[in-house]
């Protein structure tokens, strides 16, 4: 039983991170570089 709340919790963590990167892809950020483009040299664009 432990073990499935501990399997649920982790999914639900990994589902959010997830999310939160769709949705940071879908606001134009790069995933390689965060879009702070002063720390890529600005080849974000």
């Amino acid at each position: 039983m432990g073990t499935l709340a501990v399997l649920a919790v982790l999914a639900g963590v990994v589902g959010l991170v997830i999310r939160s990167m769709v949705r940071d892809v879908k606001n134009g950020k790069s995933i390689q570089c965060g879009g702070d483009c002063k720390h890529c040299g600005g080849h974000c664009h």
